[in-house]
């Protein structure tokens, strides 16, 4: 998601070292013997959704919070997760999501999965190809599907053995419907956040209905072709089946500061849906 914040954020700092380095040391090390095809290394790729950012209560990336690679006791990650299975994955986990990236940026996030010699990574983006200052400024689909294929292409060609999770995108339209009508909210979107979609949040002029519809339809172009690069990729992808679009995202699953990116209860449940995607659930 947008990485450009104009927000009263810096008057927060002073909550950092309480939100993000309190509130949940890292998981105890489990004990035990490695159940069979349980992944060694781990990494996720992405945007500013998987870096856990606003999570921590400031307008800033909190890894421990992330629903992929997180370490912390409040969000129950799939790196967590898979640690119960192989005690040996402890610090093995690499976030190599960046706030701000676009489709454009999987490339080279997937070079760094490769030299992690990562056989399990995850896939979260897409948001802030339709996030963008107008519509017209978005992604083009093929664009778009070119630039997935050409990450996963690193991947497959790297680590052909991995298994690879691509993860539908929110479904923000649902964010702006559950928010445009809370003053704090509004307030907040005003500011700049993802103008494709909540620009002008509250008009209801035919411009605006129509801009938010084209949003939408191009985020869901977007999750048709993340799923088609899945299945091109073969039989070590999986895809979510559409589950974190299905997420009925409500403001209380994101973070008060800029009401767009999921906190530690939206982290978790991205990681609960996710979960059963993922070829390690039982």
């Amino acid at each position: 998601m947008p990485g450009r914040w104009t927000t009263a954020a810096v008057c927060l700092l002073a909550l950092v070292a309480l939100a993000c380095e309190g509130g949940g040391e890292a998981a105890p090390r489990p004990t035990g013997t490695a159940r069979p095809g349980s992944p060694k290394v781990v990494a996720a790729l992405g945007d500013s959704i998987t870096t856990g950012f606003g999570s921590c209560l400031v307008l800033t990336s909190c890894e421990r919070n992330s629903w992929s690679t997180g370490d912390g006791l409040r969000v129950d990650s799939h790196y967590r997760r898979l640690l119960d299975r192989n005690p040996g994955l402890r610090d093995k986990a690499y976030n190599h999501a960046k706030p701000g990236a676009r489709a454009a940026a999987l490339a080279g996030q997937a070079e760094a999965a490769v030299r992690d010699r990562a056989d399990y990574v995850t896939v979260l983006i897409g948001a802030n190809d339709a996030c963008r200052g107008t519509i017209d400024a978005m992604t083009p689909v093929a664009d778009f599907r070119a630039e997935v294929d050409r990450g996963l292409r690193v991947l497959r060609e790297g680590r052909p053995k991995a298994r690879v999770l691509v993860v539908s995108i929110p479904n923000l339209y649902r964010l702006w419907e559950v928010g445009h009508d809370d003053k704090r909210a509004v307030r907040v979107w005003r500011r700049g956040i993802c103008p494709s979609l909540l620009a002008e949040p509250t008009s209801t002029a035919a411009a605006d209905r129509q801009r938010r519809a084209a949003f939408r339809a191009r985020v869901n172009a977007y999750n048709d072709q993340l799923s088609a690069a899945c299945r091109a990729y073969g039989s070590r992808c999986r895809y979510d089946g559409g589950a974190v679009h299905r997420v009925r995202f409500d403001l209380d699953l994101v973070n008060p500061l800029d009401y767009f990116h999921p906190n530690t209860a939206g982290q978790s449940r991205l990681a609960d849906v996710t979960w059963s995607s993922s070829g390690y659930a039982d």
